[in-house]
């Protein structure tokens, strides 16, 4: 049997989907299974043990999806299951030439015009995201709700370097303050506030996450902790993986780093505004999420268009309160 998972991206979507992923596998040891997404999420995909082979849209153009397309038609895939439920990802699908494609139902797709891409559909929606994946799964015979993320234990480069600067037996808690929609991003200053308790109460030496651009974003995090918090390594999506692993903690907005730390068992305090955590957040019991999605009046878009933004108003002793309640056991990792 030949499986193609259809989910292009972005980063902590890919993360979720990786469950399904894990599933397909369980119900079908034998098969192959292959991953259609783009380049600039490719990483996560490579680091999935359970995937045969990642194929790439390398640019969202004409030329990049033909490569694709001739790459997916190198193998006969008895089906396809878009977890993405947008326009482009159900044409690849259909165009990977899988025998049967399978999606949401027209009532739970992003992009309803994806609905006649479809030869099947399943009624998936309602609940967390991983399990909405799961549950179409049900449309190719798999009855599974076992959440699993069979991610790789790779080398690395930016762990050594950080154990190198603050200590091998130094623990240490990861602030990730950036994130692709403007107002998912809590201010600067109070992650440094943040940092600053971390390290005072909990003994953690706060280390600040970055990505293409925004350095300038973790360095004021940093200038506002009262010189508790440090900067993070430039750091790949299996450095984050490993960097996580070996933390004690995570602070950040709702942000592929986060989905990252909580696939791979990190304990995880998470802020939510536009985005409902009971969809999209952290899935273990365990981990506290302090969330404005309630009283947000711009939920599901990029940028704020009220006279108040929601996760403006998230005082810094709401987060040192939950990082408290996360940690009340009071083991650390390190």
């Amino acid at each position: 049997m030949n499986v193609l998972i259809v989910r292009l991206g972005a980063l902590g979507d890919v993360v979720h989907a990786i469950p399904a992923a894990a599933a397909l596998r369980r119900a079908f040891p034998d098969a192959r299974i292959d991953w259609l997404v783009e380049a600039r999420h490719r990483a996560i995909v490579d680091l999935v043990t359970v995937i045969d082979r990642a194929v790439v849209v390398e640019s969202a153009s004409w030329r990049g999806w033909t490569r694709a397309v001739r790459e997916l038609r190198t193998t006969r895939y008895d089906c396809a299951i878009d977890l993405q439920g947008l326009m482009k990802s159900a044409v690849l699908a259909r165009a990977s030439g899988a025998a049967r494609v399978f999606g949401f139902s027209i009532w739970h797709l992003r992009e309803k015009t994806a609905r006649p891409f479809y030869s099947d559909v399943h009624d998936a929606e309602g609940g967390h995201v991983i399990s909405k994946n799961l549950r179409l799964l049900e449309a190719v015979g798999v009855q599974d709700r076992e959440i699993a993320f069979p991610i790789a234990d790779v080398p690395s480069a930016a762990l050594d370097a950080l154990r190198g600067s603050i200590g091998a037996s130094t623990a240490f808690a990861l602030i990730n303050p950036g994130a692709a929609w403007p107002n998912k991003r809590w201010q600067p200053e109070r992650f440094g506030e943040v940092a600053a308790f971390l390290r005072e109460t909990r003994g953690l030496t706060p280390v600040v996450l970055w990505g293409p651009g925004e350095e300038p974003l973790a360095r004021a995090v940093i200038g506002a902790s009262s010189g508790a918090a440090v900067l993070a390594p430039p750091s790949s999506v299996a450095d984050i993986v490993a960097l996580a692993r070996a933390a004690s903690l995570m602070v950040s907005g709702d942000t592929g780093p986060l989905h990252l730390a909580t696939a791979v068992g990190t304990p995880t305090v998470s802020l939510f505004g536009p985005t409902d955590p009971a969809r999209n957040g952290p899935f273990s019991r365990e981990d506290a999420a302090v969330s404005r999605y309630d009283a947000c009046g711009c939920q599901y878009d990029r940028r704020c268009h009220e006279t108040v933004w929601c996760l403006g108003g998230v005082p810094v002793a709401e987060v040192c309160a939950a990082v408290q309640r996360r940690l009340a056991d009071g083991s650390v990792r390190g």
